[in-house]
């Protein structure tokens, strides 16, 4: 005889007064672990099983499209009844369910116990194939993606690929313009929430992120990995072949891929090859045109996070790069590499003609044009031509009248920076320039050359 019958019968005996209701509860306790654990009923479509024919009958609507439930506020139907609730909720506010922690209230039980993870650090998603764990399923939906490459979500417009749809619909605002993240103090409006939060601190003046080493604190997290770097020299992962030390494991995979010639990433349009994901990630925005990263102060938009950043301390006056000699700051790190050449001397670039060498690169290619004769920026008032573009622009001031360069003392004013520093001289009596014949000393270049030319002659 099944369980489900044996209870009916000892029911009805019990009515009639010739069974104990222990023996029944004895039964029913037998009968409820078996219950939970077998699951006759199963799903013809999807093979999912459960332990009530009423559960499954619930369960098919989910196939068959049935959604006999409808809200009565907004007429929005459901295929469960239990859903139906859930959703009426969110025009009553009723949040029933409250965290013992810190009392927060919800609206659904799954969001309550979502936030408990946040204090217990529980994290019961775990990933099979690198053992990361995370607290919520669709966390590591998410993350098996950065395995197995799939990208589900595709923009419309661009079609551009995602691993989720949260990334997909913060990408179309680039396409619609949509910033619903305002400042509460400036009115600034941003894409994303992220960016308008770390804007908020240039009114705040929060400094959040702290170097462990010399105690600086930054405004922004990529500030203090760059002090880090530069300032405290971390790079713990070193490079079998040539030596090069990284501070990341991620960057040194990067870099052994320069030894090997290792092109992993391809583009699907062009069939571009590139050693590094975010390379080609940089590379198909040429074909998409796509600027994804905005300036908070600015709105002005990049397709890298790099050039951004550059961008981004014009406004701060930021500059991380410090010279280890004299404590010069630099915005970039290449303009404090270039810097410290005039400490060390180091003249890298030269020249094939004659061997002359040169601290920076533009220098030698100017150089260069003196050889090749090559003049190739020209006046467009009397077509005077001219080996550099700075040395062009400032003949053209000799048009316009311009005389951008004062004197702090006398207030005369040059249309030529090199005009100024030879007039400065004038008051402070220097003269640079010396003769080895005689000694005469003169304040400008140009006046001992005609010296020297008139001792020859003589």
């Amino acid at each position: 005889m099944s369980p489900l019958k044996m209870n009916v019968k000892l029911a009805k005996k019990e009515k009639q007064g010739s069974v104990p209701t222990s023996s029944i509860s004895k039964t029913k306790r037998k009968h409820k672990p078996s219950r939970q654990r077998e699951k006759p009923y199963s799903c013809g479509v999807c093979a999912s099983s459960f332990s009530r024919k009423s559960h499954l009958l619930e369960h098919m609507k989910t196939h068959t499209g049935d959604k006999p439930h409808s809200c009565e506020v907004c007429g929005s139907s459901f295929s469960q009844k239990s859903y139906l609730l859930q959703h009426v909720r969110t025009h009553t506010g009723e949040k029933p369910y409250s965290c013992e922690v810190c009392n927060l209230s919800f609206t659904y039980k799954s969001n309550m116990t979502k936030h408990k993870r946040t204090h217990t650090g529980e994290k019961p998603f775990c990933c099979e194939l690198c053992d990361s764990s995370f607290s919520q399923k669709s966390h590591l939906l998410q993350h098996i993606r950065t395995h197995t490459g799939e990208k589900p979500h595709s923009c419309e417009v661009c079609g551009t690929t995602f691993t989720s749809k949260s990334n997909m619909s913060k990408h179309m605002r680039i396409h619609t313009g949509d910033k619903p993240y305002s400042c509460e103090i400036c009115d600034t409006s941003f894409t994303l929430k992220s960016n308008m939060l770390s804007h908020m601190r240039t009114h705040t003046g929060e400094t959040p992120y702290s170097c462990k080493v010399c105690g600086l604190s930054f405004t922004w997290r990529s500030s203090l990995l760059e002090h880090r770097r530069t300032q405290h020299g971390e790079k713990r992962f070193s490079c079998e072949t040539c030596g090069s030390t990284f501070s990341q494991k991620s960057y040194l995979l990067q870099h052994e891929r320069a030894h090997n010639g290792q092109k992993p990433f391809s583009c699907g349009v062009c069939s571009s090859a590139f050693s590094q994901k975010s390379y080609l990630s940089q590379h198909m925005r040429t074909h998409t045109r796509e600027k994804p990263h905005s300036c908070e102060f600015c709105n002005a938009s990049f397709t890298n996070r790099t050039t951004m950043l550059r961008h981004r301390r014009t406004h701060t006056g930021e500059k991380p790069f410090s010279c280890d000699v004299c404590g010069a700051s630099f915005t970039r790190k290449p303009g404090m590499l270039q810097h410290r050449r005039i400490h060390t001397g180091e003249k890298p670039y030269s020249c094939e003609i004659c061997d002359s060498s040169f601290t920076w690169k533009s220098n030698m290619l100017a150089h260069m044009r003196t050889h090749a004769r090559e003049k190739p920026y020209s006046c467009e008032v009397c077509c005077s031509s001219f080996i550099q573009k700075s040395t062009m622009l400032a003949h053209m001031r000799t048009h316009a009248g311009e005389k951008p360069y004062s004197c702090e003392i006398c207030q005369s004013c040059f249309s030529h920076k090199s005009h100024l520093l030879q007039h400065r001289r004038t008051h402070m009596g220097e003269k640079p320039y010396s003769c080895k014949v005689c000694g005469c000393a003169f304040t400008d270049k140009s006046n001992i050359c005609e010296h020297i030319q008139l001792e020859a002659l003589n």
